[in-house]
């Protein structure tokens, strides 16, 4: 086991990384900003050291400093969370040629499945479905127009390196293709540095299934059961709960065990998760995989009762998994939201100081937060500030355990998104789990 992990992030996920390394009697280094300098990751880690200013570039995704800093600590790993350099392969290249241990996957799986293209391939091979699309990418706005007509409308084009809704365009028409076409490879090259896109058929008001998985450098691959994430405004998640509402075991299993073989057949050998697209007939197709730990593992642990962080950097520290398929069991319902600084209606950011702050409790509840009374939150990075989890028997109870811990919740001397999920929370059609992609835009026109 590792002696001393840095942790090459800020905010919620490095506290989160912190509390699994006290469990398991690592000590860790924490690397901050110098406008992070009070951030509470900062205060409960054993080390800290600053790797630069506020922006990114020159903080978190500073790889010289950020390797500087776990040589000059003795760190022998470096976890590096969700976001920043979490999905960067040259990042973990340099780490092992450093002589530290990079807790994610290899390169090579960051590549192959960071490909949406080398994705589709992959999963092909083993049997899982996808959407009729281009198997290579697309390079001009002709060559476009005849696979959009081969495929029919609507199609979607996608940034073959991209995430998070960036470089992604939804086209209707031959009419708006062109222009559709030519700013999602904008998108894609201002976003991931590589302009390319792909095309694939559209599937209209899907819900947004994915599947936990946990793998160890001894061959072995299991899957924690599955996540519904279709509350999401412009592709960026809001709300996400496991398990999906509407699937049956049989398709659980399907699903997972699709996964499993994914995950097999590249040699998969950390956390990972699977997102697929479920339309209406209870079809599922692939969509891609997030070779990290996301942001909404918090559901999967309540309902299987499996530290997702501490099997992540004991995988990475070659040992094998301490579950077998069978030994996963899915308890009750669990639901994530995600609270951001930012205006409810609006949607935009809301920095500044908190100068009051009272978190929920009682049975069923976690926060995963990062802030404190009298904390600022800071311009500078994401608007999320905390994640508000809760466990109960049933969704029924689950929904009406969120909407009284969701009352309890005050944040204040900011805006934040703690009235939009109470509107969720008493939305009729979320409450009978008759939810898909497209539930924001009608619940808030």
């Amino acid at each position: 086991m590792f002696h001393k992990i840095l942790i090459a992030n800020r905010g919620e996920i490095a506290l989160r990384i912190i509390r699994a390394c006290k469990e398991l009697g690592i000590k860790t280094v924490a690397v901050h900003s110098d406008v992070d300098k009070e951030a509470l990751h900062v205060k409960l880690a054993d080390q800290s050291i600053c790797i630069g200013p506020a922006p990114s570039a020159k903080s978190y995704l500073n790889m010289k400093a950020i390797i500087s800093a776990a040589e000059v600590t003795d760190a022998d790993a470096i976890h590096p969370g969700y976001g920043f350099l979490s999905e960067n392969a040259e990042f973990a290249e340099i780490c092992a040629n450093c002589g530290l241990t990079f807790i994610g996957p290899t390169p090579e799986n960051m590549r192959l499945m960071g490909d949406k293209i080398s994705a589709r391939q992959t999963v092909i091979a083993v049997g899982v479905p996808i959407l009729p699309g281009t198997k290579e990418g697309v390079h001009s706005a002709e060559e476009a127009k005849k696979v959009a007509a081969e495929i029919g409308y609507p199609v979607i084009i996608k940034a073959t390196a991209g995430g998070g809704g960036r470089g992604m365009k939804v086209v209707h028409s031959p009419a708006s293709l062109p222009n559709a076409f030519a700013a999602a490879r904008t998108e894609a090259q201002a976003g991931f540095g590589n302009p390319e896109v792909y095309i694939e058929k559209y599937c209209e008001e899907p819900r947004h299934v994915e599947v936990q998985i946990l793998a160890d450098k001894h061959g072995n691959v299991i899957h924690l059961g599955e996540r519904d994430c279709s509350i999401q405004r412009r592709h960026q998640k809001l709300l996400e709960e496991a398990p999906c509402p509407v699937l049956s075991p049989e398709l659980r299993k399907k699903m997972g065990d699709c996964a499993v073989a994914a995950a097999k057949a590249v040699k998969y050998t950390s956390v990972g998760t699977f997102e697929f697209l479920l339309d209406k007939n209870n079809n599922f197709y692939f969509m891609e995989m997030n070779t990290r730990v996301q942001v909404e593992h918090p559901v999967t642990e309540m309902i299987t009762g499996v530290d997702i962080i501490k099997e992540q950097i004991r995988s990475a520290a070659g040992l094998p998994l301490r579950f077998k398929q069978s030994d996963i069991k899915i308890r009750g319902h669990a639901i994530e939201c995600r609270i951001n600084a930012e205006d409810p209606v609006k949607f935009t950011p809301s920095p500044g100081k908190i100068n009051g702050y009272h978190t929920p409790g009682g049975l069923g509840v976690r926060v995963d937060s990062a802030v404190y009374d009298q904390y600022t939150v800071l311009p500078h990075y994401d608007s999320m500030i905390a994640k508000l989890i809760v466990h109960a028997d049933t969704r029924e109870e689950a929904i009406s355990r969120m909407a009284r811990a969701l009352d309890e919740y005050i944040i204040e001397g900011i805006k934040t998104s703690i009235p939009l999920h109470k509107r969720i929370m008493a939305n009729k059609d979320f409450r009978e789990g008759n939810a898909d992609t497209s539930f924001m835009e009608k619940l808030i026109l």
